[in-house]
């Protein structure tokens, strides 16, 4: 065979650059694993795959066109083309190869052309962003740090890869083993731990400095540029994590065109249980860093609003902004056995989240499905005939204990929005109260004060599995720090509200 260069055969996905919206959610990388802005609920923290964010078809775009902008740009994102195998190279007419062997040559080569497009991109960001920001001090070189974390050191690692693919490959273009290679190689990627712990602060930061308008501008002209295929800065720095679910998948491939009599399958079995385990491993570690990030952002207003349920949480279930009932935004955390209701400020020039009331335990709360148009806006009726859009998509959560009472009515920005709440926290209350062995209590009236509607729906779907699979369907990536857009919209703490409530507290 010999390389024949030049064409294209069909486009290979790059990473989206669309925004997404508030409510942030976790599941499992594993099964997945983004589609990133990081499982419709995408949980980056407990998900490679991303947390779980929802679009917000509202929200202004950070990076629309400056006033200098002679051209707008397209929103759509320019894809590199792709070379298949075939394509790549000629089959000799002699050579005859069955239709099997030349699917898994192009699934070994689709992984070997991988490699080449990660190294190509991680270098490009590194030369078109950080050493241009650096150079022209539009950033520090720690907050570039920050940002950037270890990207440098993956591109040798997978310029390794690449080297020992293109090794093996023969001169007609075909390769006959690539098992042992990745059954060797495949360890070293445990090093994308701290890159992928890194990234929920790398993307805090990187959307608070987009408030910088140098920082803006720079990010802006950069997008317009050809080089860019009009993928963001985070587009670029979130390649890596893309690319690291993605080997599950692109081995299996590999293996499903492999005979059972070709050696290779036994190592390609064995290098699929490994990377398994790799992404599986930095997959929790990447849950807990982003749990511990929001954490050491909670600002409290009392001592008394301190809770060891917080303290002792490690994973963050969803995360997310909503409005109680009187159009204040708040950002709710969900954690695995306490709901905190916050507000979004700004300290010390950080995105903060002040506690709007006391942290309420998952296995005390109620929670009711509110039918549209069964809440009153601020107290009242108003707004009930006038503006059918302010009283939709409405849940309740509320608390009792002894003296202490809670009740929040709480609204999300679209139907799916509210119903990812609603498993989640159903999710989340069964799964404590089956650990406490009160699993029994979930078709209790203790669950909802609403039996006839809330009953029928917890007997529904209350899986994570099936959280997933619509979350499949959602236009939603990973993005576990979009809200630090609102930062400053959210700065100033509206302290009547948060001093002084009726019953109904939100």
């Amino acid at each position: 065979m010999t390389e024949r260069k030049g064409e294209k055969h069909y486009e290979r996905e790059e990473p989206s650059n669309k925004r997404v919206k508030p409510l942030s959610r976790v599941t499992s990388l594993a099964n997945l694993i983004p589609p990133v802005k990081t499982t419709p609920l995408k949980r980056f923290s407990q998900t490679l795959q991303r947390s779980i964010s929802f679009r917000n078809e509202s929200r202004p775009d950070i990076l629309a066109p400056r006033a200098w902008s002679r051209n707008a740009t397209s929103s759509s994102t320019k894809r590199r083309d792709s070379k298949l195998w075939s394509e790549t190279f000629d089959v000799c007419v002699s050579q005859v190869l069955t239709a099997k062997e030349i699917k898994r040559q192009e699934a070994i080569f689709e992984l070997s052309q991988g490699e080449e497009d990660l190294i190509e991109d991680l270098k490009l960001a590194k030369k078109a962003y950080h050493d241009p920001m650096l150079k022209l001090s539009i950033m520090t070189e720690q907050e570039l740090n920050q940002i950037f974390g270890t990207l440098d050191s993956l591109i040798p690692l997978h310029e390794d890869l690449l080297s020992q693919l293109r090794d093996v490959r023969k001169p007609d273009g075909s390769t006959e083993h690539v098992g042992p290679i990745l059954v060797g190689w495949l360890p070293c990627l445990s090093s994308y731990d701290s890159y992928c712990s890194n990234q929920v602060a790398a993307k805090a930061l990187l959307d608070h400095k987009k408030q910088d308008h140098r920082v803006q501008d720079f990010l802006q002209r950069c997008l317009e540029s050809p080089f860019s295929r009009k993928l963001d800065l985070w587009n670029f720095l979130d390649i890596p994590r893309s690319r690291l679910v993605k080997y599950p998948l692109l081995l299996r491939e590999i293996l499903r065109h492999t005979p059972n009599d070709n050696p290779d399958q036994q190592h390609l079995e064995e290098a699929i249980n490994i990377i398994q385990g790799i992404v599986a491993e930095i997959n929790t570690k990447t849950g807990e860093s982003e749990c511990r990030y929001y954490k050491e952002r909670l600002l409290y207003l009392e001592e008394g609003q301190k809770d060891s349920l917080i303290d002792s949480s490690r994973v963050l279930c969803c995360h997310g902004e909503l409005k109680n009932n009187r159009g204040v935004k708040l950002h709710v955390f969900l954690f695995q056995e306490v709901l905190v209701i916050t507000r979004a400020v700004t300290h010390n020039e950080q995105l903060c989240y002040q506690l709007y009331r006391q942290p309420i335990p998952v296995k005390d709360l109620t929670l009711e499905d509110l039918q549209d148009g069964e809440v009153r806006l601020g107290g009242s009726l108003r707004g009930a005939f006038s503006n059918n859009e302010r009283i939709k998509n409405f849940f309740r959560v509320s608390f009792k204990n002894g003296s202490q009472s809670q009740t929040h009515s709480l609204q999300a920005n679209d139907t799916f929005n509210k119903q990812q709440w609603l498993n989640c926290i159903r999710q989340a209350k069964e799964t404590v109260l089956s650990a406490a062995g009160q699993a029994g209590l979930l078709d209790s009236e203790s669950l909802s004060q609403s039996p006839g509607t809330e009953n029928r729906e917890l007997r529904g779907e209350t899986k994570l599995e099936q959280m997933d699979q619509s979350d499949s369907e959602s236009d939603c990536s990973m993005d576990t720090s979009e809200v630090s857009l609102e930062c400053e919209r959210m700065e100033q703490t509206d302290a009547s509200c948060a001093n002084s409530r009726p019953e109904e507290n939100v």
